[in-house]
């Protein structure tokens, strides 16, 4: 008998894990992946989630293993640049092979009992609600919580039903590889990270482990039976729009198969019920244009941790009230549609001033809530229209 089943043991999962058993909780973590192991991801830890491993005790082996971190960006949007850094901590761009291994080091150290290579079945039930899980071979095992952390497809939130409270369409289809060899762009002093908005169009490029860069391009979901046809010459025709990136890009070499997409939904589901509760994709995903997934995941662990170890039952309020406002920006970014009117005077505006390019990269950072930044566009679009913005 355990206090606290967790199903899916990546960053989710794992976290919530290690964060109970560091409170004294008897938790079991399965999934039926073995570690270390990669999977589709945005990559990126932003400078919340980064906060986050350091409080734990995690980010200097997130370092030892490699990870360069990224203390600048520089956001092209097509005859606007945003450049600067965030307004507190750096973002990371770790392999999941590296971060999930972590991530479930961790979860064992602190206590957890972590089962690799275990497929769960289906839920156990009582008269009270969720009271436990069923593995493939008819194994049950009991706990009056289970956290469902195993995905957008998440068993868990079948079993329970979870209802759904949001549903946008999937709008993109994404490809990413790894590349050794690019060099970096030529105006900086430093690692910057790269990201570039083109009608019908979203790239990243992002160091991670090895040397590597790990460069990502999106396009409307529309265009899907065009791209696959030939994924790497439209991924490279892409960046050919993004300034010297494709030529930079192909100065270097590919070292691993590129990875293509259209799974990408944009869901919101019920957070929590009799016995049960989700975290990261399993209860919330988005589109990975603004690569919420990695910090989403860490900061619903914590929620977790206090809620079930502190007796709290705000759990579904707290997720929502941080996660719809991004959640509301990301669908729309991922439409991919070109700023106009008074969203492309915004923008100029913002690159005038280096602090307010450090507050808006605050968003995506997970620092400066959406509110915040929305409260301060007045503001902004006064002092441009009266000239007073400094270049």
């Amino acid at each position: 008998m355990y206090d606290v089943i967790v199903v899916g043991a990546r960053p989710a999962g794992a976290a919530t894990a290690m964060l109970l058993a560091r409170r004294g909780l008897r938790v079991l973590a399965v999934d039926r992946a073995r570690f270390p192991s990669d999977t589709l991801s945005t990559h990126q830890v932003q400078p919340s989630g980064t906060e986050r491993l350091r409080r734990w005790g995690l980010l200097d082996r997130l370092l030892a293993a490699g990870t360069p971190a990224t203390e600048r960006v520089r956001f092209d949007l097509g005859g606007t640049v945003l450049q600067g850094r965030f307004p507190e901590g750096v973002l990371y761009s770790p392999r999941r092979t590296v971060l999930d291994a972590i991530l479930v080091d961790a979860a064992r150290e602190a206590g957890a009992e972590v089962r690799e290579g275990f497929h769960v079945a289906g839920l156990v039930w009582d008269d009270r609600g969720v009271a436990g899980i069923r593995g493939r071979d008819g194994t049950e095992l009991r706990a009056p919580v289970v956290v469902g952390a195993d995905g957008k497809h998440s068993l868990v939130a079948k079993e329970v039903a979870a209802p759904v409270q949001r549903n946008v369409a999937p709008r993109t289809v994404a490809s990413y590889a790894y590349w050794e060899g690019v060099e970096h762009w030529a105006g900086g002093e430093q690692r910057h990270g790269e990201l570039y908005h083109r009608p019908g169009r979203a790239v990243a490029a992002f160091p991670t482990n090895d040397g590597l860069t790990m460069v990502y391009a999106a396009a409307p979901i529309d265009e899907f039976g065009t791209w696959r046809t030939d994924v790497e010459g439209h991924l490279l025709a892409t960046l050919d729009q993004c300034g010297d990136l494709g030529e930079r890009v192909r100065a270097g070499r590919r070292v691993e198969r590129l990875r293509t997409t259209v799974d990408l939904p944009n869901v919101v589901r019920r957070a929590q019920g009799p016995g049960w509760f989700l975290a990261g994709d399993a209860g919330l995903v988005m589109d990975p244009v603004t690569a919420q997934g990695i910090g989403n995941a860490l900061a619903d662990a914590e929620l977790l941790a206090e809620t079930i170890a502190g007796g709290r039952t705000d759990y579904q309020r707290r997720r929502d009230a941080a996660r719809l406002p991004i959640f509301g920006l990301t669908t729309g970014l991922a439409a991919l549609r070109p700023a106009r009117g008074l969203n492309a005077v915004l923008l100029k505006a913002i690159a005038r001033r280096e602090a307010s390019t450090e507050q808006f990269l605050g968003v995506f950072a997970g620092t400066v809530p959406v509110r915040t930044f929305r409260r301060s566009v007045p503001r902004m679009l006064v002092q441009r229209a009266r000239g007073w913005a400094v270049a």
